[in-house]
């Protein structure tokens, strides 16, 4: 149906405004959905390789976190998004942070981006304890650095 000048009316225009945003919410929707089962998957990795580190098996760790096999296996192979009390109980099994697993999971926000803090926190090479450890070492001579600055700031000798 068209006007006196021919011209098609209003409403098809909006409809078709309409299935265009509907359309675009579609695809934010499944994004979304795409990253969050890819931080799923590297969260149930994660979980993996510090229980494969820390020479527990998946029994094992099952029955220290307090959670069934099967959930357990569904966690590590990406199908369960766990809650944060299961990541605390997943921690203390594997006696790492829960932080660490907070912020694998996307619970919490990395605090100091660092490429160093970042090699130490995945390295399944050495315990939590010593990471901790070297974490800690590493913080005091950036606040030692930090300091030295505040007092004296470098100069520049261009």
């Amino acid at each position: 149906m068209s006007d006196d000048n021919g011209r098609k009316p209003r409403e098809s225009g909006v409809a078709e405004t309409f299935q265009e945003g509907a359309a675009a919410s579609e695809e934010i929707v499944a994004a979304a959905g795409a990253a969050v089962t890819a931080a799923v998957q590297d969260l149930g990795g994660f979980i993996r390789a510090q229980r494969e580190s820390a020479q527990v098996s998946l029994r094992q760790l099952a029955k220290l976190a307090g959670v069934s096999n099967p959930y357990l296996s569904q966690i590590e192979r990406g199908l369960r998004k766990p809650s944060a009390e299961v990541l605390q109980q997943i921690a203390k099994g594997l006696r790492v942070s829960a932080e660490v697993l907070y912020v694998q999971a996307g619970i919490l926000e990395e605090k100091n981006a660092s490429p160093v803090l970042d090699a130490v926190l995945t390295d399944t090479q050495i315990t939590e304890r010593q990471k901790q450890m070297l974490i800690e070492i590493y913080d005091s001579f950036r606040r030692e650095n930090v300091a030295a600055e505040q007092i004296a700031p470098p100069t520049d000798h261009a």
